[in-house]
C-alpha cells in the first residue's frame, strides 16, 4: 500500500515546526522543505523523486542539501520534476555556481546528478503503482499543486495557492478523493495580506471549500489545512472552525500519515 507521510507542513521554523515536504513511499518527496532534514542518511539515500509545486524556499530549500549529501554515494542521479517556469527559476537562481552549484553538470552533463524533468498541467506522471498529476492553483509564482493516486485512494495537495476556480474544477473531477490538504497561511484579520501574497485566510478557505462537489462535500472527504503560520495555527483554526460547512477539517500534522 503507498504511504504519504507528512515531513513538515508549517508555514516557518522553530521549535517542533518544519517548512513543507511530503514522502511519498520511500523514494518520492512532494516539495522539499526543512522537514527533509529529519531523514537519515539511508532514508535520504532512497529518494530518486522531488516533485516541486513551485519555487518559494520554504518548499525547495533542501533540495540543494540533499544533492550536496548523497551524491557521490548514490549511483543514480535525483529527477526533479516542475513547471518549466519553475524549473527555470532553479536553474537561475539556485544552482548557478552563485548560489549553490549546478549539480546539472556534475560530474558533467551526460551524468549528472540532477536531472529535470518538466511537467505539464494535467500530465500524469506513472511511478510503479502510483500516479501524480499537476494540477491548476494560483500563486506570486508560477505553481500547481498535485493529485497523488495510490491504489486505493486519491489525494490533492494544493502546495501555496488563493482563490482558483480551475482547481476546484479539476478536484471535483476525481471520483475516489479521500484526502485533500490545502493551505491556510494567514488568519482572517490578515485578509489583505492573504490576498496580497496570494494564499488563503479561514474566510477566503470556506468560498473556495464551497467550491466542491456535492459529492465530496457529503462524501468521506477529509480536509487538512497546511502551511499555519507558527504562533498563530490554533487561532486559524478556531477562524476555520466558526463555520460549519459539512466536511472533517483539521490542522495538517508533522508524521502524520496517509494510507493511498
Amino acid at each position: 500500500m503507498t504511504q504519504l507521510k507528512v515531513l513538515g507542513c508549517s508555514g516557518g521554523i522553530g521549535g517542533e515546526y518544519r517548512t513543507t515536504s511530503l514522502l511519498l513511499d520511500q523514494d518520492v518527496l512532494i516539495d522539499a522543505g526543512s522537514g527533509v532534514g529529519d531523514l537519515s542518511m539511508d532514508e535520504l539515500l532512497n529518494i530518486s523523486h522531488i516533485f516541486v509545486t513551485h519555487s518559494h524556499l520554504d518548499h525547495i530549500a533542501f533540495i540543494p542539501l540533499l544533492l550536496d549529501t548523497v551524491m557521490g554515494i548514490r549511483t543514480e542521479p535525483i529527477t526533479v520534476y516542475a513547471t518549466n517556469e519553475t524549473l527555470d527559476i532553479l536553474k537561475e537562481h539556485i544552482f548557478n555556481w552563485k548560489i549553490w552549484p549546478d549539480f546539472n553538470a556534475i560530474p558533467n552533463s551526460d551524468t549528472p546528478f540532477l536531472r529535470y524533468q518538466e511537467i505539464k498541467l494535467g500530465q500524469k506522471i506513472s511511478l510503479g503503482k502510483r500516479a501524480i498529476t499537476a494540477v491548476p492553483v494560483h500563486h506570486v509564482v508560477p505553481a500547481v499543486g498535485y493529485h497523488i493516486e495510490g491504489a486505493l485512494h486519491s489525494l490533492v495537495y494544493t502546495g501555496d495557492t488563493t482563490i482558483c476556480d480551475a482547481l476546484w474544477r479539476e478536484v471535483n473531477k476525481i471520483n475516489q478523493l479521500k484526502y485533500l490538504i490545502v493551505e491556510t497561511a494567514f488568519s482572517n484579520s490578515e485578509l489583505e495580506l492573504a490576498i496580497l501574497s496570494k494564499h488563503l485566510c479561514p474566510s477566503m478557505l470556506l468560498e473556495e471549500l464551497a467550491k466542491l462537489s456535492v459529492a465530496h462535500r457529503t462524501g468521506e472527504l477529509e480536509v487538512y489545512i497546511t502551511h499555519l503560520k507558527p504562533g498563530e495555527d490554533a487561532h486559524i483554526m478556531r477562524e476555520i472552525a466558526e463555520v460549519d460547512v459539512g466536511l472533517s477539517i483539521a490542522a495538517l500534522h508533522r508524521h502524520q500519515i496517509f494510507e493511498l
